[in-house]
């Protein structure tokens, strides 16, 4: 399967000019790795529930992210979020298809994802958002039949978490049926599985039967 955006390494070839513009475009997407790290820490759950004057952190599940806002302060902010994190994978992974086409878009998202997930001085998300946009941009029609996948589970079991957990685990085997690249595949279960893990805490809870339905206030 030819992916729909190719890469400037894949173009060029063994010409010596498109060798020297590989190579500019590693350099650039290497200087832009940190840049995109940054564009994923931007802590957009913290300042949505500061605005409400609540802190994230200490409340509902202390995760700082879209469903635990949505929990605490309605679907409206929750959506919010939801849209930021999104944004900041999609940007970064936007910014990498430019730059060096798939490779770069794969480097930059999951630096914005990294960034999320492993903020500096503070909690950091789940990845699902931030994942999902950066993956929105190397592959649409999976990230929309799998959003599908993701509502009807959270509607029907109002558990955010599991949704998330199986659309996870879903893409990677998705990637490689639709015929993508073996390193594609790879790559994305790799990112898969950095998600998984930072979902421990609702894997023990969700085999306790513990974990807070999505439209539920916490300690209710």
């Amino acid at each position: 399967m030819v992916p729909p955006f190719g890469s400037l390494r894949s173009r060029c070839g063994r010409m010596p000019a498109c060798r020297l513009r590989q190579n500019d475009a590693m350099l650039a997407v290497a200087l832009l790795l940190p840049v995109a790290w940054l564009v994923g820490t931007f802590p957009s759950a913290l300042l949505v529930a500061r605005a409400h004057g609540r802190d994230i952190l200490q409340e509902g599940s202390g995760n700082p992210g879209a469903s635990n806002v949505a929990r605490l302060l309605g679907w409206r902010a929750g959506a919010l979020v939801a849209v930021c994190d999104f944004a900041k994978g999609a940007v970064a992974a936007g910014a990498g298809l430019l730059v060096d086409g798939r490779p770069g878009a794969c480097l930059l998202g999951v630096a914005a994802v990294v960034g999320h997930t492993f903020p500096l001085y503070r909690k950091g998300g789940k990845g699902v958002a931030a994942a999902g946009g950066a993956l929105v941009v190397l592959y649409p029609l999976i990230v929309a039949g799998l959003a599908v996948i993701w509502f009807v589970i959270a509607r029907v079991l109002h558990k955010a978490s599991l949704a998330s957990l199986l659309a996870t685990i879903l893409f990677p085997i998705a990637v490689f049926a639709f015929g993508y690249d073996t390193w594609e595949a790879a790559a994305v279960g790799g990112l898969a599985v950095l998600v998984v893990v930072r979902h421990a805490g609702n894997i023990r809870r969700l085999l306790h039967r513990t974990e807070i339905d999505l439209g539920a206030q916490p300690g209710a």
